[in-house]
């Protein structure tokens, strides 16, 4: 295919309802992939990432607007004409067909047959590291085994696009950080498009280059990981992207991007202004547990509070605590080290105001939390 030199995909208002009159499952997306980036769907079920992948895939038809792959159309092309390769969950591996069958079989529905596809095949094993393995069955391996091969087969046509839904859904966690690092490391080898679909946000800030936060049939923010996770743009990103204490308040005071609010509990602290907010408002305000200090850390920051451990539970490498406010509402704070405190004693805590954001109250459902209540 000849590049046009703009993106390699671009959504242009696209919307999908399963029904006339019904809920939006997609509504005016318009998203850009560029070619050799890998780009994240995150988000919770039923947020739109699967039915956005589904569309571009040609599993499922646009409602309204256009879908173009290198600048071209793919309203009316159907799937098997589109060159992408597809990795579901669930592996969808012939069963009756050896793995070197099922990595030849995109093939010959190509033409390529005889000792161009066998190369191809050796060349595919290789590069997932299955290297004889092609005469054994789907069943005879492992998970991680049967999700490599379906990986093999979704790249052995050299197509234009991978897209992946939910891949590592079905291993367990070892296995599943393992073959993270597989995808990432032949991505980069070949230089790979992919469109990946998570509601694992590890995996998401683990793989991508950009993460795009699903919900409501809507992106709530797209960026870099750290992007998404330092500086979330309302508080359904900051409640669903990694931990974070989202406490609910009243804005008080506002300058610029500088802000004080009142916690229900009646403490006042400050905060980083985010999106359209006014005193008065109630605002929603996320610090996350790694940047709450405790004890002796307190006095240098400029929200300092006094707090009571309900929790203590050591990590190994850190120690998470809970902690109750006084005037009411808890905190989780993630500490680096075991703390010399225990349970029901009293622990001053705080935090600066660059790490904390108020966001309006309003909007998305919330993914999770902590009300201050």
């Amino acid at each position: 295919m000849t590049s046009s030199g703009g993106p390699l995909v671009a959504f242009r208002g696209v919307e999908k309802r399963y029904s006339v009159g019904g809920r939006a499952a997609v509504a005016g997306l318009d998203l850009e992939v560029a070619r050799g980036e890998f780009l994240t769907l995150l988000g919770p079920s039923g947020s739109g990432k699967t039915t956005t992948l589904m569309m571009l895939a040609g599993f499922e038809t646009p409602s309204a607007g256009d879908i173009l792959l290198d600048g071209r159309s793919l309203v009316d092309r159907p799937p098997y004409k589109r060159n992408m390769g597809v990795v579901f969950q669930n592996y969808a591996l012939f069963p009756h067909m050896s793995v070197a069958g099922n990595l030849a079989f995109p093939l010959g529905v190509r033409g390529i047959k005889g000792a161009a596809a066998k190369a191809r095949v050796d060349a595919a094993l290789a590069l997932v590291k299955l290297d004889g393995l092609g005469g054994r069955r789907p069943d005879a391996l492992s998970g991680g085994q049967r999700q490599r091969v379906a990986l093999a087969r979704a790249l052995i046509f050299e197509p234009d696009l991978v897209l992946m839904d939910e891949p590592l859904g079905a291993l367990d966690r070892q296995l599943r950080e393992h073959l993270q690092s597989e995808i990432k490391r032949i991505q980069r080898v070949l230089g790979l498009t992919i469109l990946y679909v998570t509601h694992d946000q590890d995996e998401a800030l683990t793989l991508s280059d950009r993460v795009a936060v699903f919900a409501e049939g809507s992106i709530q923010q797209i960026g870099s990981p750290a992007q998404i996770y330092d500086r979330p743009a309302n508080a359904f990103v900051a409640g669903f992207v990694g931990e974070n204490n989202l406490l609910a308040g009243t804005l008080v005071t506002r300058q610029g991007d500088e802000c004080s609010l009142r916690l229900r509990g009646g403490q006042m602290v400050t905060a980083t202004a985010t999106g359209t907010i006014a005193p008065g408002d109630d605002v929603i305000a996320a610090v996350r547990p790694e940047h709450v200090g405790t004890g002796a850390d307190r006095p240098a920051l400029c929200n300092a509070l006094d707090a009571r451990v309900d929790e203590l539970v050591y990590r190994g490498d850190h120690s998470r605590i809970r902690v109750g406010l006084e005037g009411g509402g808890s905190l989780l704070i993630r500490a680096p080290s075991a703390p010399s405190v225990a349970v029901a004693e009293r622990l001053p805590v705080g935090w600066c105001r660059d790490r904390c954001f108020a966001f309006p109250a309003t909007g998305v459902a919330l993914a999770s939390t902590d009300t201050g209540a």
